[in-house]
């Protein structure tokens, strides 16, 4: 698939304990783990999310779908407030009991919308997996971090306590945390937030999930630090054969390691292809927009970025229409109409009367521009 990587590794590298995890082969990916026969691993289809605050409804998430293959890793990009952690959070069935859900999430063929919370909890943790954005807010500071592994370990394993700490000690290698040992014995105040956020994938990886949602993962750290973190869950993606869903605002990210893209706004997605097919041919005029806020090294010095009037809606007032309509310099009376994200060309979808990219005009035929 586009964007993929391969990664060397020498021959009979243990990931982690002998016997839990499989020997790596050397030079190539471990074998993505299936869903279910016929079907990608996650299947999303119409997925509404609404909340009710202060007396208004607001539709965090309108009629999302997207499906994930096995061992792929796929950015869903947005600015803030267009419903990408709420509807990661809703397939981690972490949303409150006061939010209205509706659609179909479908994991491995099971459906998890309506799921008893006894049956979520075996998925949570194991199958399914989190990192979390701050790893400051998400590790207990009173815990040392060996503690907070070895946990995790052994709620999803038979180890006795020994083998869970040598299970822990194990993950914190396999994230290239230094001093793995001695790490083990420090509190999280003690470890730079790089450091922190390795130990978050360590305790993510201790079910051994085959789908791991990177929620704003890399956001707190310096751009050094950001890359590591990302070529680390490439590594681990490709070793452990999981599925990765990267919650972000960079489409830079987007484009470097995953290999499809969902693009959302307003709780909508407005389009999705394959890394590599959106970025040589953007429909979306709102995807136009976020790339042209990307700095580029081709740009003329001094000069001012691509801006795009107006904020992203009230999602308790959406605008009719398509909900880009109010900021987009192609808008027509067309656009009073929502339209629908449809496949127009091989594998990529858009929801757009009016797509930007080669061959499309912008006129006026349908309606005065607004």
């Amino acid at each position: 698939m586009s964007g993929e990587r391969t990664v060397a590794y020498p021959a009979g590298d243990t990931l982690v304990s002998e016997g839990v995890i499989a020997p790596a082969r050397a030079g190539r990916p471990a074998p993505a783990r299936a869903g279910a026969a016929g079907e990608p691993l996650v299947v999303v289809e119409g997925l509404r999310v609404q909340f009710t605050r202060g007396g208004r409804k607001v539709n965090a998430v309108n009629g999302l779908s997207y499906r994930l293959e096995p061992g792929t890793m796929m950015a869903i990009i947005g600015e803030s407030g267009s419903g990408k952690s709420v509807s990661s959070r809703a397939l981690m069935g972490l949303l409150p009991p006061t939010a209205k859900i509706s659609g179909s999430i479908r994991f491995d063929g099971r459906e998890l919308i309506g799921l008893p919370e006894k049956d979520m909890r075996e998925l949570r943790g194991g199958d399914i997996a989190m990192v979390f954005q701050d790893p400051a807010r998400s590790l207990n500071p009173t815990m040392k971090i060996g503690a907070q592994i070895t946990e995790a370990v052994r709620l999803h394993s038979d180890l006795d306590k020994r083998g869970a700490h040598a299970r822990a000690v194990e993950l914190l290698k396999l994230v290239r945390l230094p001093a793995a040992e001695r790490r083990f014995h420090e509190y999280p105040h003690q470890l730079s937030g790089g450091m922190r956020q390795r130990v978050m994938i360590a305790i993510a990886l201790a079910g051994e999930p085959r789908l791991l949602i990177a929620d704003e993962a890399t956001t707190a750290l310096d751009v050094t630090t950001q890359a590591q973190i990302m070529e680390l869950l490439v590594e681990l993606q490709q070793r452990l054969g999981m599925a990765v869903i990267m919650i972000s605002h960079d489409l830079g990210l987007a484009a470097s390691y995953a290999q499809h893209v969902v693009v959302m706004y307003a709780g909508r997605a407005v389009e999705q292809a394959p890394t590599q097919t959106l970025f040589a041919n953007v429909r979306m005029p709102y995807t136009h927009a976020l790339l042209g806020a990307i700095p580029a090294l081709d740009r003329e010095p001094h000069s001012l970025f691509d801006v795009t009037p107006g904020q992203p809606p009230d999602l308790s007032a959406l605008p009719k229409g398509c909900p880009f309509r109010p900021r987009c310099q192609y808008a027509t009376d067309t656009c009073l109409q929502a339209p629908p994200l449809t496949e127009h060309e091989p594998e990529h979808l858009w929801a757009c009367w009016h797509p930007v990219g080669a061959g499309a005009g912008h006129n006026s035929a349908n309606g005065e521009q607004r």
